[in-house]
């Protein structure tokens, strides 16, 4: 594991270099019309480059919910990081960002030089904060933590209210220790979920800057001979207005990114899951962190932005086959787009490996259909956000950006819908000549240019899209297994994460979204202002 983690360089945000009945798609589908809106003019909202990040968690094999124990040997203690299809999954991404926390972070003790307690591991205790005794991350496996434990020192009160600041001391050792050892990390997260009420305790927002403002000066301390430090992150908790703001204006000056929590279904063992999904009232309503985040920093004149820390969309493990099936995709994508929109740089899925909400199945480590999602999100998607509405039905979800290694822009389109296919038609503003130009008229240019021959091979190879066509196998929204294009996506017998090909296809050809299907379409002839 030590070779494997100074290969790929890991940090907090880490850098990898290189149930219900059965849901089926309806098999004589109608056909609606619908248009797409985008506004070339200029963006809505940047993301980082790796938008895409995934959690590893500390969740022991005993952790379970609802009668069910999801986790196996998924923690950050027992991982097999040797897996090749770990590995694989993690380098075709090159790179993903990794977040190392969650709940049990505020209950770990760093094995360091100066504490020579014993090491012991968590243990299921239904009398303790979150159901386990204090666990220990031996020097072993030091370097792949980077989720801080912000309790530390602190009085917790039969409410859960804390009170004292917090006691730095055990993770400036491990933080020390990371240096020492040549580990680079690309950031420190204080705490997991204790903002506002908090989930089990809770601290307030004028102490949680407070301490912030602590682990920068001491993160600038000890990389004062850096020539790039770590960023300071947190708190990793769900948004309360009143408290970011409060936390945001006391510690804006210390704190390089704003994370929070994503779990809006509800919990795992709701039998309405999918309803939910399918319901874009339901979807829309997601919108409001990212909302208030946004106006929250933009109020403090701040160069802190947001990050989604940790989304898994339904608490306490996810649902299984629902948030590890290809229906879960819905719910994800949108998320995706809707957060970037908001001027999200940085989206977390809860998780990587482990729960019911895994990228990566939890003992086979095969990737769940959200791992595609996800990787073709992160291959296709570019930096820069472009307004975007889509107009005909409301069970259509639309994003686009600008292309991520073409030019041109991408597009996203999610349907809801179990009957009816879309036949979209696309209206970009301030495309060519600062004018709104039709899929129609782009494929109406492209038929008066055809007769000209020397310019013949160029118009046929620039007036292709590429269309990713996502489905579930059989039609069934709890399968996992995902149909990239009417073809099953399946890791081979080496482990090795398939190609995703497109579907080339004419310009002149209707662009149609069948029945509770995802498509990403790349379309290089249509250039706009924003993504120059």
């Amino acid at each position: 594991m030590a070779s494997l983690l100074k290969i790929l360089g890991l940090c907090l945000w880490l850098y990898l270099a290189s149930q219900g009945s059965k849901t089926v798609v309806s098999q004589s589908p109608t056909l609606v019309n619908g248009t797409v809106h985008i506004d070339g003019g200029s963006t809505i909202g940047i993301t980082d480059e790796d938008f895409i990040c995934a959690t590893m968690d500390w969740w022991p094999p005993t952790k379970c919910d609802y009668g069910t124990c999801s986790w196996g040997n998924a923690s950050l203690l027992n991982l097999d990081l040797s897996n090749k299809i770990l590995l694989n999954a993690i380098k075709a991404f090159s790179p993903l960002k990794i977040r190392l926390g969650g709940t049990l972070q505020d209950k770990v003790r760093y094995q360091t030089r100066d504490d020579p307690r014993p090491c012991t591991q968590f243990v299921k205790n239904s009398s303790e904060m979150f159901g386990f005794t204090e666990g220990c991350l031996p020097m072993s496996r030091a370097k792949i933590i980077f989720g801080l434990n912000a309790l530390t020192g602190r009085t917790i009160g039969p409410d859960g209210t804390c009170t004292g600041a917090w006691n730095s001391s055990n993770s400036e050792s491990l933080i020390r220790h990371t240096v020492n050892s040549s580990y680079t990390i690309y950031g420190w997260e204080l705490g997991n979920e204790l903002s506002g009420r908090g989930v089990g305790a809770s601290v307030t927002a004028d102490q949680y800057a407070s301490d912030v403002i602590a682990l920068q000066k001491l993160v600038q301390h000890i990389y004062k001979d850096f020539d790039t430090k770590p960023l300071v992150l947190g708190p990793g908790g769900f948004v309360d207005a009143d408290w970011f703001t409060k936390f945001i204006n006391g510690a804006s000056g210390s704190l390089q990114g704003v994370t929070h929590h994503i779990y809006n279904l509800g919990p795992g063992v709701d039998d309405h899951l999918i309803d939910k999904i399918l319901d874009p009232s339901y979807l829309d309503g997601g919108a409001q962190p990212f909302r208030d985040l946004k106006n929250i920093l933009k109020r403090s004149g701040t160069s802190t932005v947001a990050w989604v820390g940790e989304a898994g969309g339904a608490y306490n493990s996810g649902h299984n086959l629902v948030t590890n099936a290809f229906v879960f995709s819905f719910w994800y994508l949108d998320q995706l787009g809707m957060s970037s929109s908001y001027d999200s740089k940085t989206y977390c899925r809860q998780s990587l490996i482990g729960g019911n909400y895994g990228l990566l199945n939890t003992t086979t480590f095969v990737p769940n259909p959200d791992y595609y999602s996800a990787l073709l999100w992160h291959r296709l998607m570019g930096r820069k956000v472009l307004a975007t509405n889509f107009v005909g039905t409301n069970k259509t979800r639309a994003y686009a950006h600008c292309s991520k290694t073409t030019v041109g822009i991408t597009l996203l389109l999610i349907n809801l819908d179990n009957t009816t296919a879309v036949q979209v038609g696309l209206s970009v503003e301030n495309a060519i000549s600062n004018k709104t130009l039709t899929l129609e008229q782009i494929s109406q240019q492209t038929r008066m240019t055809k007769h000209m021959s020397k310019y013949k091979h160029d118009i046929k190879s620039e007036m292709m899209r590429d269309e990713y066509h996502l489905t579930a196998k059989d039609g069934d929204l709890h399968s996992q297994t995902m149909l990239l294009n009417g073809e099953i996506i399946a890791v081979n017998s080496s482990g090795a994460i398939p190609p995703l090909e497109p579907r080339r296809v004419n310009s002149t050809e209707p662009l149609t979204v069948a029945p509770y299907s995802i498509l990403f379409v790349q379309i290089s002839y249509i250039q706009v202002p924003a993504c120059k």
